[in-house]
């Protein structure tokens, strides 16, 4: 798994620019950082507020994505174990650093490393809480600057100097010599977190796990409970089954779709899920099921034309050797991890999927309803197969969308643009800041739609980014959430821009497509709706123009909200 998070980040990462500033010696970190990574080099250490805080620096002409910050505790409170003291302290490095958080700074993300207090002074320290409690004072700060700036993330430190122990992480005599607190290998994982995180800003995650039952969610087969009882209890393995699905459920919870593609009696399998006392993850938790006795490659395609979603939106897990295998060859997008040999690595090696496949930088509204809104889809799916006719289908969904203030909604828009592939006409790719950017330009404008039906809410699904700074205005950004294509509904929302920008005093309006091998399904959109082509694109493009006015007649059942 490492090897794959290794080869799916260099992939991802290349030409990334990034910081590293501490209030310690970080020279060797950076140089390991820079054999994959441009990374700026900060003249000393211990003055990180001073390079933020001056427009002149070096550090903003470098211009890093990302900026890590980590701080030594021990170091910042100059040994001061006074709660009173070490509380103004910490709380004057927080007022100062969110000072640097200029408007400028926000075109770039912050990792800013939690606490761990460590000084050969506690081992003599009287009071054993006061550690805990000084890095508490330093984890209510970053708690609330994560809260209010949204450019701001957590490095994990603490963890990786838990997981080390202290004997293994610091190294006096590293200290002694150059200011360098941490141990060989202390640094090497420290590089290791750093290149993570970059990774998973950049990468494009999965979206759906799709799950065996039997010898997988629980040890043993559904239906034989005579013979066989299921392994899933509060003891021995059945207790590795169940933390196993705790796990599963916290990932659910964090945006991860879950299916079940299992050979099964649905009735046995059904009335597990249902009934069974230690059963963690219920029928509800899942947006799509298949059990059945049918190849589960098919299972799979089925379940990917009704949640409409490309292969590579999807990770299957499955203890049988010979059906990971099948899918391999079948279904090679399909992400298939190896299945752990004994059942109590089951939960650390779903982790670790969590981390490789779908971790992202944060978790919005949307990620949460993502359960619901893909078992929306599975339901209009199967009304598309029963209704009489296309136009029928439409009509029955009773399809309403609405614009939404896009200022408001800047991580659902920023998450929309980079990871929608399908439709996505130019397939462009921001950073928050970029996005910040791009909606405080007088030049530009921004439209983000949200999109309800009878079966629910689907959430902010579309993002239009108009360049008007030309003779002609030029939409330069058309992306659309694949879980709704299919339904005109984007006929209504260049129809609904194409008026937007006519009201303006505009009389034309331009479009790009730029190629893609995912985008694909989108080359045809401006031909389809009346564009006329005007330009090739450098980049390999082709450039569409239309008289607003003389646009034809478009036809959706889309009601404008």
């Amino acid at each position: 798994m490492a090897e794959l998070i290794q080869e799916t980040g260099k992939k991802c990462i290349e030409k990334t620019q990034i910081a590293v500033l501490s209030n310690v010696n970080m020279n060797f970190v950076i140089r390991m950082l820079q054999k994959d990574l441009a990374v700026y080099e900060a003249e000393g250490y211990g003055n990180e507020l001073g390079i933020l805080m001056n427009p002149a620096s070096s550090y903003h002409g470098f211009a890093p994505e990302i900026t890590f910050v980590v701080m030594d505790l021990m170091e910042l409170l100059a040994g001061e174990l006074e709660p009173g003291t070490a509380k103004d302290k910490i709380e004057g490095w927080f007022a100062q650093f969110e000072e640097a958080l200029s408007q400028k700074q926000e075109s770039g993300i912050f990792y800013l490393s939690d606490a761990y207090l460590w000084g050969v002074q506690l081992l003599v320290h009287a009071d054993a809480g006061r550690k805990f409690a000084l890095e508490q004072l330093w984890q209510e700060q970053l708690t609330e600057l994560c809260r209010r700036r949204k450019n701001v993330r957590v490095l994990p430190y603490r963890s990786l100097i838990e997981k080390l122990g202290e004997e293994n992480a610091f190294s006096m005599k590293m200290w002694y010599m150059g200011r360098i607190l941490h141990s060989n290998e202390a640094q090497k994982r420290l590089c290791e977190c750093i290149l993570d995180k970059v990774r998973i800003e950049k990468y494009v995650p999965k979206k759906v796990l799709l799950l065996d039952l039997d010898n997988t969610l629980w040890g043993g087969l559904a239906g034989e409970a005579d013979h066989t009882p299921l392994v899933l209890s509060e003891d021995h393995s059945g207790l590795a089954y169940k933390n196993l699905q705790r796990v599963i459920l916290y990932m659910q919870k964090q945006g991860v779709i879950l299916g079940i593609v299992s050979k099964n009696n649905r009735e046995d399998a059904e009335g597990i899920l249902k009934e069974h006392p230690h059963e963690v993850l219920r029928p509800e938790h899942f947006a799509v099921q298949k059990i059945n006795w049918k190849s589960k490659a098919e299972n799979i395609e089925e379940i990917a034309a009704e949640l409409n979603l490309g292969m590579d939106s999807f990770v299957f897990f499955d203890d049988n050797p010979a059906e990971r295998q099948l899918i391999k060859e079948l279904l090679p997008q399909v992400a298939v991890p190896d299945f752990p040999d004994k059942p109590e690595e089951l939960a650390p090696a779903m982790a670790e999927i969590y981390r490789t496949y779908f971790a992202r930088p944060f978790v919005t509204e949307e990620d949460l309803n993502k359960t619901r809104q893909y078992a929306e889809n599975a339901k209009r799916s199967r009304m598309k197969e029963s209704a009489g006719s296309f136009e029928g289908y439409l009509k029955q969904l009773g399809i309403v969308m609405k614009r939404v203030d896009p200022v408001e909604n800047v991580e659902r828009l920023t998450q929309l643009v980079n990871k929608t592939n399908q439709f996505n006409l130019t397939t462009k790719r921001y950073t928050q800041g970029q996005i910040r950017e791009v909606l405080a330009s007088e030049g530009k404008r921004v439209y983000l739609y949200q999109v309800s039906d009878c079966f629910g809410d689907n959430g902010q699904v579309a993002a239009v980014v108009v360049d008007l700074e030309g003779e002609v205005p030029v939409v330069e950004e058309f992306a659309m959430s694949c879980r709704v294509m299919g339904r005109n509904i984007e006929d209504a929302i260049l129809e609904d821009v194409e008026q937007d920008v006519q009201a303006a005093g505009y009389a034309r309006l331009r479009g790009r497509y730029v190629p893609t091998q995912k985008n694909q399904p989108v080359k045809e959109f401006y031909p389809h709706l009346g564009y006329g082509k005007c330009a090739d694109l450098a980049e390999g493009g082709t450039e569409y123009e239309i008289e607003i006015a003389k646009a034809p007649k478009r036809v959706y059942y889309v009601e404008k909200a």
